[in-house]
Parts: structure tokens; C-alpha cells; sequence
């Protein structure tokens, strides 16, 4: 897969990629991330890539043509694969960020992420240029960048070799209808604080079965909106 992210702040994104998960996945070709700077796109002798906004009213908003001219170039250099690439702009009125559309998001080729900033972007970037919108949460931040990196970072972990045990993402929270069961490691007591038995069985079925219910467990009670219906009753 290949990632570009526009933004007028590259350096933000330097500690995130350079780190963990998505450093190795990169070192292993798995995608490729390219940092794109909004800047370079400008027509001004400054290189301003915000205005007033028309009809008056508080702060800076960014200017359709920078990023028009930013995607048009990495459409250029990636041969333009429309039905393969998806351009998104990160912003707080588009759709959550959830694991399904994380897992959705994984099939593509080719991602493109918009990073707006300031009082907002041009609405003929969102009306003419995007497939869609995404935000992390209810929440309004001062750019685009840290949810642009959230992206990334849910969607590179669902890449076939982005994780170093294929199985890893399987049973993780949100993977279904119910959060991750509980997990321990050494020592098996500590302080009196001891692991349940039944993961020191051996029995592997046990084992299974005891997650399984824990999992249920776990989202009744931090998470119930997140239960599913269609439970067994014997779950509960």
C-alpha cells in the first residue's frame, strides 16, 4: 500500500512513522508513506496557503488550489489508479473512525490524506476533490495531522505483514461485538495478585472458552453499547 499525507507541518510525523509497528512495516515494504508538503503548492511568492474567508467572521481559512495542485501531483506520479485510491480529508464532521472502516480502508492500493488547519479548508475541497471525510471523535482539534496519523496507524496494523503474528488483529477489541478478553504474563502471582488458574491449564479449549466469556464480560461492563443482541444468554 502507499500512504501521502498533505500537510503544511511534515515534521510533526517524523516520531510516529519513525517508530514501532509502522517503522518495520515500511523497512519491510509493506507500505510506503510519503510526507507531502502543502507548501510546495502554493502560487504565493510567500508560500501562504490560507486567506480570509469570504462573508467575514474569525481565523484563516486554507485555499482549495494548494491542495488541488498537491493531489493532482501524486495522481500524476502514482498514474492517477482512481478506482484503486482513496483521497480522504480529515476532518471533524466526517464519518468516525471505526475498525470496520480502518479494515475497509486497508483494501485500497493507495490512500491520500487531506490535513486541514486553521478555521477550516475550502468547501470545493471537500465537494470536489475527496471520496470522503473522516474524523477520530467528537472532538475538534487544532489540525489534521494527529488524526491523519491515527489513520495510518489503524490501517498499516491491518496490512498483511504489518504485524509481525498474522494472528495478532484477529480478536482484538472491536474486531466484532465485543472488546479484547484480559491478558497476564509473568510472574503468575504477584504480591498475591495471581493469574486465573485456567491459563496456567494447559487446556486449551478452557482456555478459549474463559476468554470468550471474559470478553463478554468486559464489554457489558465498560462498554455495553457495544454488545450485540444476538449474545447467547448463557454468555451473560
Amino acid at each position: 500500500m502507499r500512504i501521502d499525507a498533505v500537510t503544511i507541518f511534515p515534521k510533526m510525523f517524523e516520531p510516529v512513522l519513525g517508530e514501532s509497528i509502522i517503522k518495520k512495516a515500511q523497512e519491510k515494504k509493506v507500505v510506503e508513506i510519503n510526507i507531502v508538503d502543502l507548501r510546495f503548492f502554493s502560487k504565493d511568492k510567500h508560500r501562504k496557503v490560507d486567506d480570509k474567508p469570504f462573508g467575514g467572521g474569525p481565523g484563516m481559512v486554507m485555499n482549495a488550489e494548494p491542495f488541488f495542485e498537491a493531489v493532482n501531483y501524486i495522481r500524476r506520479k502514482t498514474k492517477d489508479l482512481r478506482l484503486k485510491t482513496r483521497t480522504i480529508l480529515l476532518s471533524p464532521r466526517g464519518k468516525k473512525l471505526d475498525q470496520a472502516l480502518a479494515l475497509k480502508l486497508s483494501k485500497y492500493e493507495h490512500i491520500v490524506l487531506l490535513c486541514g488547519h486553521y478555521e477550516g479548508i475550502d468547501e470545493r475541497v471537500g465537494e470536489h476533490l475527496v471520496d470522503e471525510e473522516i474524523s477520530i471523535g467528537d472532538f475538534v482539534l487544532t489540525g489534521g495531522e494527529l488524526p491523519a496519523m491515527v489513520v495510518i496507524d489503524s490501517v498499516v496494523r491491518l496490512l498483511p505483514g504489518g504485524l509481525g503474528d498474522e494472528d495478532s488483529c484477529k480478536d482484538e477489541s472491536f474486531s466484532g461485538d465485543t472488546l479484547e478478553y484480559p491478558h497476564y504474563t509473568r510472574p503468575a502471582d504477584y504480591k498475591g495478585m495471581k493469574v486465573p488458574d485456567v491459563l496456567l491449564s494447559g487446556d486449551h479449549e478452557k482456555i478459549k472458552e474463559w476468554r470468550r466469556k471474559e470478553s463478554v464480560k468486559i464489554t457489558k461492563k465498560k462498554r455495553p453499547d457495544l454488545i450485540s443482541i444476538k449474545i447467547p444468554r448463557r454468555e451473560v
